[in-house]
């Protein structure tokens, strides 16, 4: 092959577009390997996992089951002097309180169950 014969093929618009892929694809692969390599440093820093002797236990009582109550809203009190304004420190920590009828409403046959279901409404 001639010098004219490579000159020819290097100036071709296919060499240099897979030229182009190979360097590219370098470039991703070696980015991947870095991110990689960067992921184990960090996961070496990190606090080693707890042993199985450091995990969380249950009590010796067992598990603790949910309390289940009915909870009405807690008013805000009314000042008797009306023009001044409640300071947070006056306010209840929590918004509800525990209520006095702790049965649970249950659904009544012939109430509405949603809107659009076609009954004669709550009762």
């Amino acid at each position: 092959m001639s010098t004219a014969t490579y000159v020819l093929a290097a100036s071709s618009s296919d060499v240099l577009n897979v030229i182009a892929a190979f360097t590219g694809g370098l470039f991703i692969a070696g980015a991947l390997v870095w991110a990689v390599q960067f992921g184990m440093r960090v996961q070496d820093r990190e606090l080693p996992r707890p042993r199985p002797e450091e995990q969380a236990h249950l009590p010796e009582t067992g598990a603790i089951r949910e309390m289940r109550e009915v909870r009405e809203p807690d008013e805000i009190p009314i000042h008797a002097d009306k023009r001044e304004r409640l300071m947070p420190y006056q306010l209840h920590h929590a918004a509800t309180r525990r209520g006095k009828d702790q049965h649970r409403r249950r659904w009544l046959p012939g109430s509405s169950g949603s809107f659009g279901s076609g009954g004669i409404g709550h009762t």
